[in-house]
């Protein structure tokens, strides 16, 4: 085996499944999450086919599962909601796993937290890393309360503003604003909803994705200027609700009724960011949103994170140097993730262009087909 002992630095999905998955494999694991309260933001997250199969790597599928909703797929719709198409999702783990789960974001953080508490990793919240120098046979760690460490390996898990990038990949791209802000609302989902609804409008689209049996969450991502993206939180609901105007169908009854008290809007700029290869220097590693943040237009953000934390331990654990675990880590997952940029770039782009030639539908079975593939 490569590495003995991890510093992974991030406490959310790409931190934690790196942390269970590493160690499954024996290893020694800190883990610093600068968020004291080690909360997340959000309403919920799609787990298409390839998520849920990274999840059973990590031995979390079932309880996922268990939690969330399982999905048929994905239709297209116009903005009255006229079908434009139908995009099935294969199911990946054949008759064990639905083909896609919908699930909301506080319980799969509670999920994680729970399979890395119980893994034995050792967890320091409220702190971050300050420095990290290379030293003979492995790295030193600073952490913010002043406290030193070494370790054969640091995993950058810290998202798309992370300071591991920063402090070790100075040259990296930073994230970009892709000209677009996504809104996301809860709602009671009605009974025959078993599939992700998208509806595609003049300057963007919005769908409604099944969370449980008896919720669901509304999603509306659309062009925005980038000198305007900031909405007053008192003005989240109404700005919403003018910004649904077009959309008929579902949509509008959705609108007129629930979309009521301000707190429940989630809102947020898009950015994105694709680090170049290769994602380490020495024995620091970036993973997750740290390396490749996309868009989220096919769903993928957080399924390229659980497999790169997969993959990672897979190459750590087998025969030969870190060095060497590395490559193969890069080999199996900077094609996969670029693709899926490119992908959900391309959609955003349409989006915005509100191009009558677009193949949305072509595009994103394009992204379930790459995905479908054995990681």
């Amino acid at each position: 085996m490569a590495v003995d002992r991890v510093l992974v630095v991030g406490g959310g999905i790409a931190g934690l499944s790196a942390t269970i998955a590493l160690r499954k494999q024996g290893v020694e694991v800190d883990v610093v999450e600068l968020n004291p309260k080690w909360d997340v933001y959000g309403v919920g997250i799609i787990q298409p086919g390839n998520a849920i199969r990274a999840l059973d790597a990590l031995g979390l599928a079932e309880r996922a599962v268990e939690q969330g909703f399982a999905m048929q797929g994905s239709r297209f719709h116009t903005a009255d909601g006229h079908l434009l198409g139908e995009v099935p999702a294969p199911p990946v783990l054949g008759e064990r796993y639905p083909p896609m789960n919908g699930i909301t974001r506080p319980r799969l953080h509670r999920i994680f937290q729970d399979a890395a508490k119980a893994s034995g990793a050792e967890i320091l919240l409220g702190e971050t890393v300050d420095r990290i120098e290379e030293v003979d046979g492995g790295v030193e760690a600073t952490l913010t309360n002043g406290s030193t460490g070494t370790y054969d390996l640091v995993v950058g898990a810290d998202g798309i503003n992370s300071l591991v990038r920063r402090t070790v990949f100075p040259d990296a791209p930073s994230p970009e604003y892709t000209g677009q802000v996504c809104w996301r609302h809860n709602f009671p989902k009605p009974a025959d909803l078993v599939t992700l609804d998208a509806f595609v409008g003049s300057r963007g689209k919005t769908g409604l994705v099944p969370l449980a049996s008896d919720l669901m969450y509304l999603f509306l991502i659309e062009a925005w200027p980038a000198d305007d993206v900031a909405v007053p939180d008192e003005k989240l609901g109404e700005t919403l609700r003018e910004r649904l105007a077009e959309f008929g169908g579902p949509i509008r009854e959705l609108r007129d009724t629930y979309i009521t008290d301000e707190s429940e809007v989630v809102y947020r700029p898009v950015e994105a960011l694709l680090v170049p290869p290769p994602w380490y220097r020495g024995r620091v590693v970036l993973i997750g949103d740290a390396a490749h943040a996309t868009s989220p237009h096919v769903g993928q953000g957080a399924a390229m994170s659980i497999e790169d934390a997969v993959v990672l331990s897979e190459e750590i654990a087998a025969p030969g140097d870190l060095t060497a675990a590395l490559d193969r880590f890069m080999e199996r997952r900077f094609a996969r993730c670029k693709r899926i940029w490119e992908i959900s770039r391309q959609l955003g782009i349409w989006e915005i262009e509100n191009d009558p030639d677009a193949d949305f539908v072509g595009l994103t079975m394009e992204s379930i087909m790459l995905t479908a593939a054995p990681i």
